[in-house]
């Protein structure tokens, strides 16, 4: 599931993804298999960060990422 969201003027559109998370790696970052089997890094939110959600490799999580790098992006939500 894509969903595109529009932001306030001087930010950029950010496309919301959902995948699993596939390994785990140092500094709250992840590689996380998307739905379409493509492979990205991601890291966690500040909101996750303070309220401690904790994600694990098997998780499925959505995540967003601009449409300029389709390489990294950041988990949003542990589903």
């Amino acid at each position: 599931m894509v969903k595109q969201r529009n932001l306030p003027a001087g930010r950029q559109e950010i496309v919301e993804l959902r995948g699993e998370v596939a390994e785990s790696l140092p500094n709250a970052t992840f590689k996380v298999r998307l739905e379409d089997k493509r492979i990205i890094l991601c890291h966690l939110s500040g909101k996750m960060r303070i309220h401690h959600i904790k994600v694990m490799v098997g998780d499925w999580v959505s995540l967003e990422m601009t449409p300029y790098d389709e390489t990294k992006g950041r988990i949003i939500q542990r589903l």
